[in-house]
């Protein structure tokens, strides 16, 4: 649109017609607090903190909902305005638990840091607190409405992001609360885990649940070898948790960190990664061979998994029946490893530092223990484990750089590169391509999966066969490609990763999480990538060796049975 001009604060400033004087504002260099805004996703004006003075206009207006016009003359920064925002603010706080020193989010909270930037040293009014409990139900998530603002960001990403729908606005007035319809729990619903909306609340009204005492005692327990694998995005968020910039490449730093916790051993979730690409792999060429059914996609994400059982079950037939690598990986820490090891499997218990939220209802399915065990003990998000470091006194930054322990930390970039978005097709690609032609590729870098467009797709040439594939990534997106499929639009191989970005952009990351920090995220895992003597799965020494020693083959009868499993329909209510 032709952009227009206007004045802020005495600054003449261009901007584009229609735009919220808030962006306008932002572009200018001044800062309008917010608390309700996230852009194009909820904009709808609740919290009225952002207000400023429009000429002409009779009140304040909202600058988030107030759109730029030719020749506006705005005033962000009057007394009316600062007495305005603090009032506001002031009612907002004043029926909120004021925990704030026991709080997840202490010090991260948006609501405590604008109680600060605005000035607010006393609250003059003391509400009544809304009438209801936290909600305990799910595995992954805790629901708190004491905590909550109303400011509806959790509800515009379930419903506009990830379009699951799980929670909107019930009841009326005071008593309005964020919760699913009929005010029925949280682990009784659609809800797929993911945690995007713990990402974007500015409170802690909903965050992870903690698990952290979990592992305290496991690891001060005399019977216990308490081992922990790592996820690929945690090496590149984990800095953010102590002061490094978003993508900042801390593998080393990370594995120290655990083993001054007293983990007795330190492994790579990017070992199974690359374990998956070889039974994923397989059971591609598998169906593309023997006619199965098309196109395979991928069930490394359990959110995307929880997704599909509720909302597209008819589609079940095309998931890959391979586990996720987190699942993989506890699957044979009570196996081969026990073996290798003389451990007794019953002592061994399994950490995950994962980026994802969602994983914690994973490590639960019933499913989950073809070993005869539970795969995953614990599940620990990011945070969690920058709480855990804090807690123990781990000064993160000093630490020297350590090596995983061996088998399964003889990782290649393929596996690391699964924390982003269109990592598992490129991981897949690059062996494929190499297993079915014999040739060696010339450049390992597929960069027509790569980047966070919703939906990207290319097509591969395998000694005279095209390959389609498409990656998506968030739930919107993952929905709009199964229609896709549905419609008739011919793929071999897909790509879903619940989150935005994928893995990088997790539930369980460092707050914040947005499309800049997750874009820095990327360019660190590839970098990563591009730093590994090894980068095919198929090359990596440790996983041949598994499959001599132990698995014999991919998708033979020990894989079948520790590695993969099946899948069911959910109501989707």
């Amino acid at each position: 649109m032709k952009p227009v001009m206007i004045t802020i604060d005495g600054l003449r400033v261009e901007a584009e017609a229609g735009a919220p004087v808030l962006e306008a504002a932002k572009k200018a260099g001044i800062k309008i607090p917010t608390l309700c805004y996230l852009k194009e996703i909820n904009e709808i004006g609740a919290c009225r903190v952002c207000l400023v003075e429009v000429q002409g206009a009779r009140a304040l207006q909202a600058s988030c909902v107030t759109p730029v016009s030719e020749g506006m003359v705005v005033r962000t920064n009057t007394p009316a305005i600062r007495q305005a925002r603090k009032l506001n603010l002031e009612l907002i706080m004043s029926n909120h638990l004021r925990e704030c020193l026991t709080c997840h989010r202490s010090t991260n909270c948006e609501l405590q840091q604008l109680a600060s930037d605005l000035g607010i040293v006393e609250l003059r009014f003391a509400g009544e607190m809304p009438p209801y409990d936290p909600d305990l139900s799910s595995p992954s998530l805790v629901r708190d409405p004491r905590k909550c603002i109303l400011c509806r960001r959790c509800v515009s990403v379930c419903e506009k992001v990830q379009q699951v729908g799980a929670i909107a606005p019930q009841e009326r007035g005071f008593n309005t609360v964020i919760a699913p319809a009929f005010l029925d729990p949280l682990g009784s619903v659609a809800c797929v885990n993911c945690g995007q909306c713990a990402l974007v609340c500015p409170t802690a009204a909903i965050h992870e649940k903690d698990q952290v005492a979990e592992v305290w005692a496991a690891l001060a327990d005399p019977r216990k070898h308490v081992v922990v694998q790592t996820a690929p995005a945690t090496r590149v968020s984990i800095g953010e948790m102590f002061g490094l910039e978003p993508g900042s490449v801390a593998t080393g730093k990370m594995v120290a960190a655990l083993r001054r916790l007293g983990f007795d051993k330190v492994f790579d979730t990017d070992f199974t990664a690359d374990l998956t690409i070889m039974e994923e792999g397989s059971e591609l060429l598998r169906r593309l061979e023997e006619g199965g059914q098309l196109p395979l996609i991928t069930s490394c994400s359990p959110g995307w998994i929880k997704f599909i059982e509720h909302f597209y079950p008819d589609m079940l037939g095309h998931l890959s029946s391979c586990k996720s690598p987190q699942q993989m990986f506890g699957a044979l820490a009570k196996t081969y490893y026990a073996q290798k090891a003389g451990l007794d499997p019953e002592d061994i218990f399994v950490v995950s530092i994962m980026p994802c939220t969602a994983k914690k209802f994973e490590a639960g399915r019933e499913e989950m223990n073809g070993s005869g065990h539970t795969d995953v003990d614990v599940v620990l998000t990011t945070r969690e484990l920058g709480r855990m470091l804090k807690e123990a006194g781990v000064d993160f930054n000093a630490l020297a750089e350590e090596e995983y322990d061996a088998p399964f930390g003889i990782t290649t970039g393929a596996g690391v590169i699964f924390g982003a978005t269109g990592g598992v097709m490129e991981a897949a690609l690059r062996t494929a391509y190499e297993l079915v032609t014999g040739n060696s590729l010339v450049s390992l870098d597929f960069q027509e999966v790569r980047g966070l467009d919703g939906v990207k797709e290319a097509s591969v040439n395998l000694n005279g066969t095209t390959l389609n594939v498409a990656v998506a990534h968030g739930l919107g997106n993952a929905r709009e490609l199964l229609e896709r499929v549905k419609s008739g639009r011919q793929y071999h191989f897909i790509e879903i990763m619940c989150c935005p970005g994928g893995c990088i952009g997790g539930g369980g990351q460092p707050i914040p999480t947005n499309r800049e920090i997750r874009e820095k995220r990327s360019a660190g895992i590839y970098r990563a990538d591009a730093s590994m003597p090894l980068r095919k799965s198929h090359e990596n020494p440790a996983v041949q060796a598994l499959y001599k020693e132990f698995l014999g083959e991919p998708l033979g009868h020990k894989s079948h049975q520790l590695l993969h499993t099946g899948y069911t329909p959910r109501d989707r209510h």
